[in-house]
């Protein structure tokens, strides 16, 4: 493995959403991680939250298959897990059993709810989380309901982004104490968190409750998206005066409205003069006029047409790995590259390897076979 990340090791629970996220992260920056799966069966390769990772298919409802999986943990430095709390204490596999078998280890735990609280125990996605943090009252228009950001704020910046910072943070301490600790990564703390700047513009009386009425949520005209002829999208954001002074100059806007820019009053009027601009011109078009510029006006492109893009075709951004288009590794770094990202591996194709480092004699593993603790 290649990355800043080689020689770190990862065990992770298999999971949905943000958990396998961030262990695809890390595997993407170099850490071996080792997935343990419920069963075998063949790879996927559109299953990009494995790519680059190791399978073990072990049946957890055995002693031996528990046993196992704290052998792993055992030359682990990291535990990844996003099941509801009290579901790895049930299976033998929670922190105080893992530490004890490795007191070094950081143990992160990935829920919605967190670890403790009256909603702790109850399901939940991205939508409830947000809809608890204040973020979803917040988006969308004002004469509509809030709509859903697909799964971004709570799931993955909330917990993805945190979990791996909580990580990262337990790993430098575990540096200066010899220690491991468990990480409580909760969407509902990490998306509240991505609030600060809000928080502070609502004490300072610069955002208001009133969705569709602030500076970053659809209100101010040069801060959105805008329809044009041919039914696609153009995103618009020049909120500095000098970008602003830019659009205006691009598009052919009225010179006077850059010395009132900021004027709430004048904002509806001109939003709908906006509109019925760009609408005169394709997509395309607009992109064309503004390339290259610091009009902050851009093409809202789909997940198709993304990779083609001449800025993200130059970067990089996307790869392919067995035939699927997918996100290249990120962040980047100059003396520690990240290789390029290995394809999902099949659930359990690694199981035999691995339990031959753990030091199973071939037969031992036959046996645990047969006897259903490898699934």
């Amino acid at each position: 493995m290649t990355g800043p990340l080689s020689g770190l090791r990862v065990v992770e629970m298999q999971g949905l959403g943000p958990a396998p996220l961030a262990g695809q992260f890390l595997a993407d920056l170099g850490a071996q991680v080792t997935l343990i799966t419920r069963r075998s069966g063949p790879a996927d390769p559109t299953d990009i939250n494995t790519r680059g990772k190791r399978s073990v298919a072990l049946n957890l409802k055995t002693p031996d298959g528990v046993a196992l999986a704290l052998d792993l943990v055992a030359g682990a430095d990291v535990l990844i897990e996003g099941f509801r709390p009290g579901v790895m204490e049930r299976m033998g596999l929670g922190p105080a059993p893992c530490q004890a078998r490795n007191p070094g280890l950081i143990y992160g735990r990935m829920t919605g709810w967190g670890q403790e609280g009256p909603l702790a125990q109850t399901a939940g996605h991205d939508i409830n989380y947000l809809g608890l943090t204040g973020l979803l009252q917040a988006i969308g228009p004002a004469d509509a309901p809030p709509p859903p950001p697909l799964n971004i704020g709570a799931d993955y910046a909330g917990g993805t982004m945190f979990l791996l910072f909580g990580i990262m943070a337990a790993l430098y301490e575990r540096g200066q104490s010899g220690r491991g600790q468990v990480v409580d990564a909760a969407m509902v703390d990490g998306a509240s968190a991505l609030m600060a700047l809000v928080h502070g513009w609502m004490a300072g009386g610069q955002w208001t409750e009133a969705r569709q009425s602030n500076l970053l949520d659809g209100a101010a005209p040069f801060y959105g998206t805008y329809e044009c002829a041919d039914g696609r999208f153009l995103a618009v954001g020049p909120l500095e005066p000098q970008f602003f002074a830019e659009l205006v100059r691009l598009a052919g806007l009225p010179e006077d409205h850059r010395a009132d820019q900021m004027d709430r009053a004048t904002w509806p009027a001109r939003r709908a003069a906006y509109a019925r601009l760009f609408r005169s011109r394709t997509r395309d078009e607009w992109a064309a006029i503004f390339e290259g510029s610091d009009a902050c006006a851009t093409p809202v492109l789909s997940f198709v047409e993304a990779p083609d893009h001449p800025h993200m075709a130059a970067r990089g951004s996307f790869v392919e790995v067995a035939g699927v288009t997918q996100a290249a590794p990120a962040p980047r770094f100059d003396r520690t590259p990240s290789g390029p990202p290995g394809p999902p591996p099949a659930p359990g194709a690694d199981t035999d390897p691995v339990l031959r480092e753990l030091g199973l004699s071939e037969d031992r593993i036959a046996a645990l076979r047969e006897a259903r603790v490898l699934t």
